[in-house]
């Protein structure tokens, strides 16, 4: 078996840990190794009857559980595409995904499905439920016939079992189109990535070869949307590939769904976006540091060990005791956040990864990560630095190598513009590359601001000094005239936890942005800011559509 493919480690592993757990929905079944590979199976004999060949679109469009990562297994083993749709996208995204990536058949939630309308994605001849497989539509007698009757075939099948030899994936060619993945860009509308199995065999293998502390049987906890590629990666393909045990976590991940969680699977390894772990250093660590005794004991040097100490041990139990390290993705984390991370001792690694590359560029494990880098370029990647003096001078990322996408689907423009004429990929991220390797990232290219007498910019630096405040939940500092304003969305639980009044708002935000501008230079400080009602919109890396509100 072709340990060189990603079909290869999937299967290998599967057969390795037949009889092991390998995933349990919130409060629901738990599904073995063995279980899982029967399902596939299954799965398999319902694509044969449905008329699905290979290269088939197949869409996913559902809440993270079992059964989304058993339709995608069936789907890439049997030899068709996956198309992976965030259920969290409005009803026209989804109709104009499913339409535009061709899919013949699509794996949805019941409840989104009830909302699409079917004559927008004609192409499509079967539906099926991620809550249990049953058919939701399908054009075809004997797919119908079959589905009524599998409960006796497969009875019948399996009468003397499912056996590790009766597992059989097929082998894959490397540049195959595995995945297509439509990322809502926070630029334009969304572009159909093309992941090649090289791309899912990478990232599998560096995360297998650079994740040491993770053993078979390890619990891992489920939070990232699987329709992304961060959290399909390393909470689903890495997971089943080393035989760990992935629980669905079902629910948004607010701190009290994740204290519970944590406290119950005590996972080593913990993947997450920076605002989740800023909001538990924010709301929960700090402010009480900030109080009382702590905030005494914390200004004398040997007593303020051991209050690290037990902040540290306070925040090791958050996480339910058992973890060996955070791994941040998706977006910079706050620099007073990271700084106090340091501080106590905090395990925590930063990465930095993008869809067109499934998505992985730098990582390094949390002892020898370098503050306010996004780690180390990962095995067969390359780094470059557009720039004369890329140790120095800050310039656009670019990157080549094995994780890298095909291009995008059906539309050979934007692939084109995606790459530079010598073939390295174009993030749009601005950065530096030090001797050792690691990436520094200071910005995306679109949101460069220019000075009035030409400095650059970086909206996302000042957002983030914004965004210490206890009071602005998220923020977005944009050009207006030739002036930088702060759009802010507040945290509204802060503000009645103090309750503040609505008359002593204005007084507040201004008192915020004033702490802000001492801390920036005259170039680049805020004038003004406006509240908002509601939160911004998001892409599936939760970063702000940044575009739909600048002027």
């Amino acid at each position: 078996m072709a340990q060189n493919t990603f079909l290869g480690l999937i299967e290998q592993s599967i057969r390795n840990h037949w009889e092991m757990p390998a995933m349990t929905d919130y409060q629901g079944r738990t599904y073995l190794y063995k279980d899982m590979a029967r399902e596939i199976d299954q799965l398999h004999h319902f694509f044969n009857k449905a008329g699905i060949q290979r290269g088939d679109k197949v869409a996913i469009c559902g809440r993270n559980s079992a059964n989304w990562a058993l339709a995608f297994f069936a789907t890439l083993s049997y030899g068709a595409v996956a198309v992976s749709i965030l259920h969290e996208f409005d009803k026209g995204s989804v109709q104009f995904i499913v339409d535009h990536s061709d899919s013949t058949s699509f794996f949805v939630d019941e409840s989104i499905w009830g909302q699409l309308d079917s004559k927008q994605i004609p192409k499509v001849n079967t539906v099926f439920s991620l809550e249990d497989f049953s058919l939701l539509k399908s054009d075809s007698k004997e797919l119908k016939q079959f589905h009524a009757e599998s409960a006796s075939f497969f009875e019948e099948k399996y009468r003397k079992g499912f056996f590790v030899n009766d597992l059989s994936f097929r082998t894959e060619k490397p540049d195959e189109l595995a995945v297509l993945n439509y990322t809502s860009a926070t630029t334009s509308s969304p572009k159909g990535v093309m992941i090649p199995y090289r791309s899912l065999w990478s990232n599998t293998k560096f995360a297998n070869d650079n994740l040491e502390h993770i053993h078979p049987g390890d619990d891992i906890v489920c939070m990232l949307p699987m329709a992304h590629t961060y959290g399909l990666a390393f909470e689903i393909l890495n997971s089943i590939s080393m035989g760990c045990h992935i629980h669905f976590l079902g629910k948004s991940p607010s701190p009290r769904v994740l204290r519970e969680t944590f406290a119950k699977v005590k996972p080593k390894l913990v993947l997450a976006v920076p605002l989740i772990l800023e909001k538990i250093v924010t709301r929960n660590v700090l402010p009480k540091l900030e109080t009382g005794a702590a905030s005494v004991l914390k200004k004398i040097p040997l007593v303020n060990a051991v209050v690290h100490k037990k902040v540290r041990n306070s925040m090791m139990e958050f996480f339910g005791g058992n973890l060996v390290e955070v791994v941040l993705g998706g977006a910079a984390l706050n620099a007073d956040v990271e700084r106090f991370l340091r501080k106590i001792r905090f395990p925590y690694s930063v990465g930095y990864g993008m869809t067109e590359c499934a998505p992985l560029i730098s990582y390094t494990f949390c002892t020898r990560f370098k503050e306010r880098s996004s780690g180390q370029v990962v095995d067969r990647m390359r780094v470059k630095i557009d720039s004369p003096d890329p140790e120095h001078i800050t310039g656009e990322i670019l990157v080549k190598g094995t994780n890298v996408m095909l291009g995008y689907y059906k539309n050979e423009e934007a692939t084109k513009e995606a790459f530079t004429d010598d073939g390295w990929l174009k993030t749009g991220d601005l950065g530096t590359l030090d001797k050792d390797n690691f990436v520094f990232i200071r910005g995306r290219d679109k949101n460069l601001i220019l000075g009035a007498s030409g400095q650059n910019i970086y909206p996302e630096e000042i957002e983030e000094r914004l965004n210490a405040s206890p009071y602005v939940e998220e923020s977005l500092a944009i050009e207006q005239e030739g002036k930088i304003i702060a759009l802010i969305f507040p945290n509204k639980e802060a503000i009645a936890e103090n309750n503040i009044p609505e008359s002593e708002l204005y007084d507040l935000f201004q008192e915020v942005l004033n702490e802000v501008n001492e801390k920036l230079p005259a170039y680049s400080r805020l004038t003004s800011f406006q509240l908002r009602e509601e939160e911004f919109e998001k892409t599936p890396k939760r970063s702000i559509k940044r575009f739909l509100y600048q002027s």
